[in-house]
């Protein structure tokens, strides 16, 4: 080969270089995604992990994401700080821990909304925050990839059932902050503030009679072991975020982070909720049924019902005026806007 033609060679290597560095070709990009779910909880089976795969589909192998289950990177209840400080580059963000952080966003945690699925809750939440700048403003320190909801929350108790309102008098029950906790204390029961990855042992213990949970979190951590009682009403829905730190984000090509998000956004918030909660409740059966373990289901009747919505109605009012004597005159405006979307 000429000299000529080995120049050639050589200069038409460099520039293939140089087109794939400054596409984004030339370094694959790795990302750590903190958890706190256990790797064979339903989130990490049909929410996370079906997201990362997605997400290196889309980005054509150029993203690869390190999944750190179980609070092995950062504990749930520090996740928000841990992504902000960027010890994760991803969070898997329960904001229940933090009711003070994203305020207005509480609003789809007020008791009784009437919605009765994640999937349709996730909507809800995500369509909400992306007509509102005020919303958006609450989570300014990172970038939001997905937020969803839970599906309405169930009470498993380890002794006594819930089957009514007098029932919830002075027991002591598991509750998120925020609007969860006044519905508990307006039901009779006593709020109990337990990070999830604690509960089981404060039910085995007897520190607590029993715990507001989604049938999620009764797959994940096992706490169909430890109770028997299931109270099947629609209580409380929570919301999570998967959030990216705001300086990794930044620092992303354009068209990956087009990428990420073509599988991320509404689309993805609604896949999340609906892959982790709203076939949960036939999973925990069979898994009792496997183990022989006890379960008696008490679904609330309608009349019944309507005595709980009654004593926890002015917590929808109750919530507007603590907004507003903060500094948050938009809260009545979020949750008509809130209820708007769910009639559609």
């Amino acid at each position: 080969m000429t000299k000529f033609s080995l120049a050639k060679l050589a200069g038409g290597v460099v520039a293939g270089l140089l087109a794939l560095s400054s596409h984004g070709w030339a370094q694959q990009i790795t990302l750590t995604l903190a958890d706190q779910n256990s790797p064979t909880s339903l989130y990490e089976v049909r929410g996370i992990l079906p997201w990362v795969k997605k997400v290196e589909e889309a980005t054509k192998g150029r993203v690869k994401i390190r999944i750190y289950p179980s609070q092995t990177l950062v504990k749930g209840i520090d996740m928000w700080k841990g992504v902000k400080a960027g010890i994760a580059d991803i969070g898997w963000c329960f904001h229940g821990y933090w009711p003070e952080m994203t305020p207005l966003s509480d609003v789809i945690t007020l008791p009784f909304l009437p919605f009765s699925t994640a999937a349709e809750g996730s909507a809800t939440l995500y369509k909400l925050i992306s007509k509102s700048p005020t919303l958006q403003k609450e989570y300014v320190d990172v970038q939001p990839l997905m937020i969803w909801t839970s599906s309405p929350y169930v009470v498993l108790t380890t002794s006594k059932p819930i089957k009514t309102l007098e029932d919830f008098r002075g027991m002591k029950i598991r509750a998120t902050g925020g609007p969860p906790t006044e519905q508990i204390r307006a039901l009779g029961g006593v709020p109990m503030l337990i990070p999830m990855p604690d509960v089981y042992d404060a039910l085995d213990k007897g520190v607590i009679d029993g715990a507001a949970l989604p049938w999620e979190a009764i797959q994940g951590f096992r706490f169909y072991e430890v109770g028997k009682n299931y109270t099947v009403a629609p209580m409380s829905a929570v919301y999570f975020s998967l959030s990216m730190n705001k300086q990794k984000w930044n620092s992303l090509p354009k068209d990956i982070q087009d990428a990420i998000m073509s599988v991320s956004g509404l689309e993805g918030s609604i896949a999340m909720g609906k892959g982790a909660f709203d076939d949960a409740e036939e999973v925990v059966m069979d898994l009792v049924k496997k183990g022989n373990h006890t379960a008696n289901r008490h679904v609330i009747s309608a009349e019944e019902l309507a005595r709980w919505r009654k004593v926890a109605e002015p917590i929808w009012a109750d919530w507007v005026k603590r907004m507003e004597s903060k500094g948050r005159p938009e809260a009545k405006e979020v949750l008509a806007a809130t209820l708007e979307i769910l009639k559609k």
